[in-house]
């Protein structure tokens, strides 16, 4: 059976999971057994971190070893010093699988950045769950410069919101300035509608750890970052004076720093990157239980093989089921 996708036909596989659940060489692996029986898989990166050029090794973002020569999207498209999106992130993504469409492949998107996946897919909607970085931020600088600077700030990017806020109601201001942060966009342009998906049917792949393996996992990643070039990075970031730029939020950035500065030691380093990545992973989790159908494996190293060859069977039937309705419409 041709399962060639026509220019009508939108299916799209997502491989979604916390950090550390070995979704980049999940994806790889499936991506390479597909192409054994003559289907192209591409795969798009969906991380709000491995989006910024020459920050690798802290962002744990495949080398070009580690690809397989799968072709890969969305990897390296940002400077360090630039704010990025979720706006530009899916406006930039769906361009590259329109061409992977075009080319008569189909998109693997592998990540574990929730908002990014859900701005593909969905489109943007009303506004994104909290994101503490960004919150954190905003509160330490209303605290610096005044609950009106703040609200000055909002109603340059967001007059209509501003205009119904208060000044003195900084909890809401800061909710305004954290969406469009995180999202590129005003909390009033949201709220206008959500937009139609993009996709008529999604396939989810979910690769999960109970959480004591998790916490092993975690913890055996952040030692080979620290001792694969991590501090390396982090002291380029920093005598980029980008240490305040969204790109520096990447977890684990400031304690690598002053480990880099011998202003911690390493086995306290690790603990406490490691407990930010456990934190992360949590909000990751809470996620994609909001998303209905997703495949859930835990794919150990004993029967990875096994793993894989389940989520082949699953990805095959979809497309297979994907051609033939394309081919009734």
């Amino acid at each position: 059976m041709n399962r060639k996708p026509s220019g009508h036909s939108r299916p799209i596989i997502l491989i979604v999971g916390t950090t550390c659940s070995g979704k980049s060489a999940f994806g790889v692996a499936l991506a390479r057994r597909f192409l054994e029986e003559g289907v192209s898989l591409e795969i798009v990166g969906a991380d709000a971190r491995q989006i910024y050029r020459g920050i690798g090794v802290g962002t744990a973002k495949p080398g070009s070893d580690e690809r397989g020569g799968v072709p890969h999207h969305m990897l390296d498209v940002a400077e360090p010093g630039e704010t990025y999106s979720a706006a530009r992130y899916a406006d930039e993504a769906l361009l590259c699988i329109e061409d992977i469409y075009r080319r008569g492949a189909y998109p693997l998107v592998v990540g574990g950045s929730g908002l990014y996946i859900r701005a593909l897919v969905e489109g943007f909607f009303e506004g994104p769950e909290a994101q503490p970085e960004i919150r954190e931020r905003l509160e330490g600088e209303a605290s610096r410069r005044g609950h009106k600077a703040m609200h000055e700030r909002l109603a340059a990017v967001d007059p209509e919101t501003a205009a119904k806020l208060h000044p003195n109601d900084l909890r809401r201001v800061v909710r305004a300035l954290e969406v469009y942060e995180a999202t590129g966009r005003p909390v009033s342009r949201l709220r206008a509608g959500q937009k139609a998906p993009r996709f008529a049917s999604s396939l989810y792949i979910g690769l999960r750890y109970p959480a004591p393996i998790l916490a092993e996992r975690i913890e055996r990643r952040v030692r080979r970052m620290l001792s694969g070039g991590m501090l390396e990075e982090v002291a380029m970031l920093a005598g980029m004076n980008l240490t305040g730029a969204r790109v520096f939020e990447g977890l684990g950035f400031q304690e690598a720093l002053a480990l880099r500065r011998g202003q911690m030691a390493e086995n306290e380093a690790v603990r406490e990157i490691s407990r930010l990545h456990r934190n992360y992973a949590k909000r990751q989790r809470t996620w994609f239980r909001k998303i209905e159908g997703v495949n859930w494996y835990e794919p150990r190293e004993k029967d990875f093989g096994a793993i894989l060859e389940k989520a082949h069977d699953r990805v095959s039937r979809y497309l297979e089921l994907e051609s033939r309705m394309e081919g009734s419409s």
